[in-house]
């Protein structure tokens, strides 16, 4: 259980307990006494197997933004070596294997989208620095790790970690390549702390198994060199993997993850999602995932019903305004209430373009620039019983003939449901 944070005697650590981040430690109170002490050097790890980042990650970034906004440093460690790998932790089944050139693109994405949120190059002692783990382990001599390194591991205590045994219990595949995953990992939180003095891991609770490893190498490493005068300690802290109301994974969108990355989930859509939170969330996200005062959060989060639509508007300006900035933020307040009011102007409703020269209602509902529905089927029963509105009035045939002519400069106002809404054009 975490310590109450009235115990904890750094601000940082007791932020982190107060707004819900904390879930477990190897030792927090060392943990403190060093963040009292002084700046810590800590580190979160991000394989780039996507192009962005998503709303699941950012609990991560967040809890760095807090740390840094306390004094510490923080790496962000991008695993350039190890996505060549895959991190079998939370998966059922081998990971997609990437290519250098898509790996090299995805380093690029997630660089800058840290840069939303935490200080770089501003001459700071704990500005945070971007790392790749391809820089130490792309060199490494096999004979020589599994030597130094692979000895002080025992696969008995390996396979008894929740990641590997859930896959061995289930008979799902688990590579050679996956199974050394933990290996690495540990061995870049010794090369971190050698090379940057850094002496705390922080991450997911799912990597638990994989962070006191990387601890434990460190203390045995350091036992056997005499020569060595750092002191040879090191921790790890994790924060809870989040399962909102509905009992879905945070981040987790009927369209797929809710990436950061603009080009692949606008503002608007952003924003949406805030704002469509269950009732029951409302609290821990605002703790979470904005910075505004915890005795405003409460307050907030202390009305029902209607009155909670006040503590939704904020949590999504707030959140959108973290990422995309102000503008972008007010942008997105001004299309929801243009989308979802009574009013004909849906001006500031982001425009959808689908490079076609025509398209079927039908076909154009469930297009993947519009995801309305699941399937075609689903569609054509939605559209027939009047689901779907065309400039606010009921279109009922799923075959009517949607064209660039008709959409017009402004865009076509395509309605679905209650809650989707959408101008599109149609370009040749």
């Amino acid at each position: 259980m975490p310590a109450p944070s009235e115990q904890l005697k750094s601000p940082a650590l007791r932020v982190l307990v107060e707004r819900g981040f904390f879930e477990a430690a190897s030792d927090i109170t060392a943990i403190d006494a060093a963040m009292q002490a002084g700046m810590v050097t800590f580190y979160n790890g991000y394989d780039p197997t996507a192009a962005s980042l998503h709303a699941g990650s950012l609990l991560t970034i967040m809890a760095a933004r807090h740390l840094q906004r306390h004094g510490h440093r923080p790496l962000m460690l991008l695993g350039g070596a190890t996505a060549r790998v895959g991190d079998p932790s939370g998966r059922s089944e081998t990971r997609k294997m990437l290519d250098d050139q898509q790996i090299a693109s995805n380093l690029a994405s997630l660089q800058r989208q840290f840069a939303r949120f935490l200080h770089f190059d501003s001459g700071a002692p704990n500005d945070a620095q971007v790392i790749d783990n391809n820089d130490w382990l792309a060199g490494l001599r096999y004979i020589e790790f599994i030597r130094d390194i692979g000895r002080h591991f025992t696969v008995n205590r390996m396979i008894a970690a929740k990641t590997y045994r859930e896959r061995l219990e289930s008979e799902q595949p688990l590579s050679f390549l996956e199974f050394n995953y933990q290996l690495l990992q540990a061995y870049d939180f010794l090369h971190l702390h050698r090379e940057y003095d850094c002496s705390l891991q922080v991450g997911g609770a799912d990597q638990w198994g994989n962070m006191i490893s990387g601890v434990e190498l460190i203390r045995r490493v350091g036992a056997e060199q005499d020569d060595n005068d750092r002191p040879d300690t090191a921790h790890c802290l994790t924060y809870p993997l989040l399962i909102t109301a509905d009992g879905s994974k945070m981040g987790k969108t009927a369209k797929g993850a809710l990436w950061l990355d603009p080009e692949l989930c606008s503002p608007f859509d952003y924003y949406q999602f805030w704002i469509n939170c269950h009732d029951r969330d409302v609290e821990m996200l605002l703790r979470l995932f904005t910075e505004l005062p915890l005795e405003q959060v409460a307050e907030l989060a202390s009305h029902e019903g209607a009155a909670l639509k006040q503590a939704k508007d904020t949590l999504a300006f707030e959140t959108t305004k973290l990422l995309h900035g102000e503008d972008e933020a007010e942008r997105a307040r001004r299309a929801t209430a243009q989308a979802f009011g009574s009013g004909e102007d849906w001006s500031a409703l982001p425009c959808i373009e689908i490079n076609e020269p025509e398209l079927r209602l039908l076909d154009l509902v469930v297009h993947d620039s519009v995801g309305g529905f699941k399937s075609k089927r689903d569609a054509r029963e939605r559209i027939k019983s009047g689901a779907v509105k065309i400039d606010s009035e009921p279109a009922t045939d799923p075959a009517e003939l949607i064209t660039p002519e008709r959409c017009g400069d402004d865009g076509l106002r395509l309605q679905i449901g209650r809650k989707k809404r959408f101008r599109v054009k149609l370009t040749t």
